[in-house]
């Protein structure tokens, strides 16, 4: 207690001496005791106020004390970075969200070449700039397209088709130049200083194929909605009925989804006017696309599995909900929500789920749990699925052959219902 008298005695001298006046002891104390509060006071609503309010402040004050009871207590070292990791990767988790998870520092940067890899048909991977906003290229292929461009590693994308995108994410800007993947466009690098011109045309090789069976009902297998596949499942459907088809089986099997535009517009194609689907952000902002009036009026089949993804699930959906196709075979995950990749200050990273897609009907198909056809069908060979190159007719006009088990109960079906 003398410690503290003689601190409050000092703090009065030096009050006198300054302003010349006489002041009692306790009215220092006083002023000390609402000074101290108010700097205290003042000081915690600006930390509670940092951290986002006092449920948050709560929160963060729980780990800290957490961390500093097992400092103090776990009878091993402990690893703090690892400790710091395994939070993050909790609070994620604890969204209850498959598709959202934590990335640490050397996991962000693995994902970072790995996801540039996925989409490296043209030939190179890159990672985000940090300084520019752009995309440095780490390598480029020999004899691809965009090495005959002139692309080197080292040099950083600030534009397509002379569009910024230093304001996009790693996801965006991918996903922009996936959808240039079926001709030319234009690389701009270092912010315009020069342009690389880019030949992707010899790279499409359609995901669409398709045949005509021995049932009359055409077969079209879509791998993926990349660029370009959404034209092509158009012709494919246009050359079957030029032959004579007269049902349709659509395979959307495996097909690990793509670019929405590409679904839009295969969708458009099938269907007659109305709302198709949408996309719904976390702000609420809402993106509809529709339908026109023209429409392909016929028995169908849709086939799905457990990795029907994204738009191939959002496809079947929304032709069963239109009544406009029966689908057959497994249940689909549900994976339909859209994804951005939030870097971190420390270079750590969340792969969070920031939108979904909504049906006409405005159903959510991932908080579904995914879509559930109309023929539950499970194969016993997975491999099968797909593989005939045609099947050959049994005396009732159903195909007799594949080993392909949801194909032959969708062909099946359709021979029952054709109108001919």
């Amino acid at each position: 207690m003398g410690i503290i008298r003689r601190l409050f005695e000092n703090i009065y001298f030096f009050f006198s001496a300054i302003f010349n006046v006489g002041v009692r002891l306790k009215y220092v104390v006083l002023l000390c005791v609402v000074l101290g509060g108010g700097v205290y006071a003042g000081t915690r609503y600006m930390v509670i106020k940092n951290v986002g309010g006092q449920e948050d402040y709560e929160e963060a004050m729980r780990y800290i004390e957490i961390k500093d009871i097992v400092d103090e207590n776990f009878i091993d070292p402990v690893n703090r970075q690892a400790m710091g990791n395994a939070a993050a990767a909790a609070m994620v988790s604890g969204l209850g969200d498959t598709w959202s998870y934590y990335m640490s520092p050397e996991e962000y940067r693995t994902y970072q070449i790995s996801a540039s890899d996925e989409y490296s048909d043209m030939g190179m991977t890159w990672i985000k700039d940090s300084s520019t906003g752009g995309f440095q290229v780490l390598s480029v292929d020999a004899g691809s397209p965009v090495a005959e461009g002139g692309l080197l590693p080292g040099m950083v994308i600030t534009g397509v088709d002379r569009q910024d995108i230093t304001g996009l994410s790693e996801d965006d800007a991918r996903t922009y130049i996936r959808s240039k993947m079926n001709g030319k466009f234009y690389l701009d690098i270092s912010g315009g200083q020069y342009t690389l011109q880019v030949d992707c045309t010899g790279l499409n090789n359609s995901s669409v194929t398709y045949r005509m069976e021995k049932t009359e009902a055409g077969y079209i297998q879509i791998k993926d909605f990349e660029a370009g596949s959404g034209q092509d499942a158009i012709d494919a459907v246009e050359d079957l009925l030029g032959q004579g088809a007269v049902a349709l089986v659509v395979d959307l099997r495996n097909n690990p989804g793509g670019l929405t535009t590409e679904v839009q517009q295969f969708l458009d194609y099938l269907l007659p006017r109305g709302r198709l689907f949408s996309e719904l952000s976390k702000s609420g902002d809402e993106q509809v696309y529709e339908s026109d009036g023209v429409c392909v009026q016929m028995p169908m089949c849709v086939l799905v599995n457990t990795a029907t993804f994204r738009e191939a699930e959002l496809c079947a959906a929304v032709l069963q909900e239109f009544k406009w196709a029966s689908l057959v075979g497994e249940p689909t995950t549900g994976n339909t929500r859209t994804q951005d990749t939030i870097p971190l200050e420390d270079g750590s990273a969340i792969r969070l789920s920031t939108g979904s897609y909504l049906t006409a009907n405005g159903t959510d198909i991932s908080q579904k749990g995914g879509v559930v056809p109309d023929m539950v069908v499970y194969m016993t060979d997975e491999s099968l699925a797909g593989t005939t190159e045609g099947t050959t007719g049994g005396e009732d006009g159903t195909a007799s052959t594949s080993n392909d088990t949801q194909l032959m109960q969708a062909l099946s079906y359709l021979s029952r219902n054709q109108a001919y």
